[in-house]
């Protein structure tokens, strides 16, 4: 199926991250055909227990959660789609202003990359300026993509200097280069990167875009220095949500950090899976929005919003952040200390609830390939990291380091007598963007 689809769609799949060639080319089942708790089922029957990316991080409570689920069908049943508008979203509107204080109004669309557009389109049209000061990951749209222009032809790219802001070997084709130099990244708590743009730019800045976390904790003072650049040159804050929102803190890791921003941008968990996004901000910026066009009609569909509202009010009931953050380092940990008693060069980056795996050696990704193949054939769905969701157990957990024990043997072994790569009986994943052929 998957070689079919390689011919038939441009990059075989929809999201660059499940290409089949990202995990272990020519072995990882690419395609499912149920999902349910933290179990899936591919087209042949096989099941595994998904201890890796679990749905690229949209599946907070788990595969096909009973209680959005319920709504969801509910929903379908008397209809998603009218040439009205669906009251959900009203109500919606309403439970993200009552988890969010700073903010005043919202306006929903349906993913990530395209709500991270319309926060920059409403602060520019808010600013009356074009440029934005970003750091790290937001998605594939020009906007963002244009960091990877050269102002000069002869200069290098922020990817050839490796800036770790786009994926290695992604060229901006496609991508105006007229929007050349309207994209400047900073790194994260590299407070004086940011200064050093807005000292030069900061007259032009129409926004400052970053991740109020991801992989550590901000030090000291760094969002507050954030908040106080963005208000001294006028420009818009904006925290993207997309990724770690509603892990660790209801309404969003900012405000665990006690940040008011202009705009969040939320997206994937948000729905547990069903699309739904929401760019909450204060009124006066949101209403900018007015002076722009930013208009869908599947915006309008009605299984987002109840999704939404299902996943939300569940968040509120149960106290996720902390079972996923308990699974989270139990899994870490447990295999921390497997490698350690194996003498495997293995480490794990990250928040508990948003952990990354790491091998410490020069054949990283042929040790990653091995691994996920040995798991694949005990049952499990291992890769570079691991989201735990609510469906997820200490069982789960125990299951996964009983049977990676015997594996992690062989890596160690493997690397000992210097052929990994022969053992995996197929090609070693990708680590950047590689075109398909």
């Amino acid at each position: 199926m998957y070689d079919r689809a390689r011919g038939l769609i441009p990059g075989a799949t929809q999201l660059y991250g499940k290409r089949q060639e990202m995990t272990a080319p020519g072995q990882w089942p690419a395609y499912f055909t149920q999902a349910r708790g933290c179990e899936t089922v591919d087209p042949d029957g096989n099941h595994y227990i998904d201890m890796s990316m679990c749905g690229i991080g949209a599946t907070l409570l788990g595969y096909a959660d009973p209680d959005v689920t319920e709504a969801v069908i509910r929903r379908v049943r008397n209809g998603c789609m009218s040439s009205l508008n669906p009251p959900d979203e009203v109500e919606l509107a309403e439970l993200m202003m009552e988890l969010h204080p700073w903010a005043q109004m919202v306006r929903f669309g349906r993913l990530g990359g395209e709500s991270m557009t319309i926060a920059v389109r409403i602060a520019r049209a808010y600013t009356g300026r074009d440029k934005v000061a970003f750091c790290g990951y937001h998605g594939w749209h020009d906007w963002y993509l244009a960091a990877n222009i050269p102002v000069d032809p002869s200069e290098e790219t922020v990817d050839r200097l490796g800036g770790g802001h786009l994926m290695p070997g992604l060229e901006p084709a496609g991508v105006p280069s007229g929007l050349a130099g309207t994209a400047m990244p900073f790194t994260y708590n590299r407070i004086e990167e940011l200064r050093a743009i807005v000292d030069r730019h900061g007259s032009k800045l129409a926004a400052i875009v970053m991740e109020p976390t991801r992989n550590f904790d901000p030090d000291p003072g760094f969002l507050e220095e954030i908040r106080e650049l963005a208000t001294r040159c006028g420009a818009c804050l904006i925290m993207d949500e997309i990724t770690i929102g509603w892990r660790l803190w209801l309404g969003g890791a900012h405000l665990k950090y006690g940040l008011e921003p202009d705009m969040a941008v939320f997206a994937k968990t948000t729905g547990n899976g069903h699309p739904i996004s929401a760019v909450v901000g204060r009124r006066d910026i949101m209403q900018a929005a007015q002076n722009s066009f930013i208009s869908s009609a599947l915006w309008t569909e009605a299984v987002g919003p109840t999704a939404a509202l299902a996943t939300i009010r569940k968040f509120q009931r149960v106290d996720v952040r902390s079972h996923v953050a308990r699974i989270g380092e139990a899994a870490r940990q447990g295999l921390k200390e497997l490698a350690d008693r194996c003498g495997v060069p293995f480490g794990a980056t990250g928040h508990p609830a948003l952990t990354f795996y790491h091998f410490d050696h020069p054949e990283a990704a042929a040790l990653q390939t091995l691994w996920t193949v040995r798991m694949l054939d005990r049952g499990f769905l291992v890769a570079g990291g691991f989201y735990p969701t609510l469906a997820h157990e200490e069982t789960h957990v125990e299951q996964f380091l009983g049977v990676c024990e015997p594996v992690f043997q062989e890596l160690a072994e493997a690397i000992q007598k210097g052929d990994i790569e022969p053992r995996i009986g197929g090609p070693v994943k990708h680590t950047g963007f590689r075109r398909l052929v």
